[in-house]
């Protein structure tokens, strides 16, 4: 959806840069040395424009005006064209963009994993570097190494998927190094619960399997330093930082304890076929905009279309796209999953309208043969 938002955002851009072109090609040449027809140049610039703003949703439009010039023409032309190319190019672009968001995810999913090794890694050499300048003039701690020999954070330092995982997608907190050094004097050794961790002598299996989640929660999204450092990474971070939490506290469970296996969890079930969902969808959704814009007009007479929210727009052309395109997902599964899309997203009445138009708008297409559904499709959930 943010994909489809930042896409319509940019087709008004380009509908805006391609006026600009006609603007300038009918603006007074300070530079010329020839008089200039001011008046002409301006009632040239009014007629392309109005030309432009008629036929621009047609790459190949034939239009005609027996007062339009033949540089009128051209002009126009140039600009639908030069608006034409850049939907395209922004289109590929964002569809592109989603894809990279949701791979940016699992990016960060396994980042986050490292943080904790990271941390007892400077434990232990915070403890080395201290009794090799004292030379045993202080006694060490009997917790100093509680964090480097934590159970969990052992499982993760020796989880051969993870660090697979990490040099096959380039991942290393080495560039932040100096981040993590920060939150390591900064913030955990200022922690009063990790300072009761490290004092204590010998730590419970128990105390050991809190300590990470508690990491995660307090340094990774409640901390401002990695907050904002990840917030910066991903514009999108308030609710894709909800999805790595919910995949964190799962793969944690499977490394509750020494000797225990890490089990990653998968950016989804079965990420190639929801790869090809996503883009099927987004551009189902792109190529038939008109097509849709006026199935939804239709629906809400009473309403102003120019009022309606640009994102329950997108909502509802998502949706009808999915019922269109999508056979084995039934038709009322599709409604309320947009449904709950409107009250994450869009306005506090978004439900009631998304829901009163998309029943409307699906008993129309399948009644008329527009939707067929197959197999799992077929089901009515009611």
């Amino acid at each position: 959806m943010q994909a489809l938002y930042a896409f319509k955002q940019a087709e008004k851009s380009d509908y805006s840069l391609a006026l600009d072109r006609i603007t300038e090609t009918f603006s007074p040449n300070l530079n010329s040395m020839q008089v200039q027809n001011a008046k002409q140049l301006e009632g040239n610039r009014q007629l392309a424009t109005l030309l432009f703003e008629e036929n621009h949703r047609q790459p190949d439009a034939e239009f005609g005006d027996e007062s339009a010039s033949p540089e009128v023409l051209v002009t126009v032309a140039n600009a639908i064209s030069f608006y034409h190319h850049q939907v395209r190019k922004d289109g590929q672009s964002f569809a592109k963009a989603m894809l990279a968001e949701a791979e940016r995810i699992y990016d960060h999913y396994l980042l986050i994993l490292l943080i904790p090794v990271e941390l007892a890694d400077m434990a232990r050499q915070e403890a080395d570097d201290r009794k090799n300048k004292y030379l045993n003039a202080y006694p060490a701690s009997p917790g100093d190494l509680n964090l480097y020999n934590n159970g969990v954070i052992r499982s993760l330092r020796e989880s051969k998927p993870l660090e697979t995982e990490r040099i096959r997608r380039g991942l290393s907190w080495d560039p932040e190094r100096n981040l993590l050094r920060k939150v390591y004097r900064d913030v955990l050794e200022n922690d009063p619960v990790y300072q009761q961790y490290v004092r204590t002598a010998e730590v419970l299996p128990a105390e050991d399997r809190k300590m990470v989640p508690y990491l995660f929660k307090n340094l990774v999204f409640e901390q401002e330093l990695l907050h904002t450092y990840f917030e910066e990474a991903d514009l999108n971070w308030t609710e894709n930082g909800e999805i790595i939490k919910g995949m964190l506290s799962k793969t944690v469970k499977t490394a509750a304890g020494e000797g225990s296996t890490v089990n990653l969890l998968a950016l989804s079930t079965n990420w190639e076929d929801d790869r090809e969902f996503f883009i099927q969808l987004y551009q189902s959704t792109v190529e038939n905009d008109e097509k849709y814009e006026q199935l939804i007009v239709e629906k809400v007479e009473n309403w102003d279309p120019e009022r309606v929210a640009m994102l329950d727009k997108i909502l509802l052309k998502m949706a009808i796209s999915e019922m269109m395109i999508f056979p084995g997902i039934p038709v009322k599964v599709t409604i309320n999953e947009y449904i709950e899309l409107s009250k994450l997203y869009s306005t506090p009445k978004s439900k009631q309208f998304i829901n009163g138009v998309l029943d409307v708008i699906a008993l129309e297409l399948v009644n008329s043969g527009a939707v067929r559904k197959s197999g799992r499709g077929l089901v009515d959930n009611k």
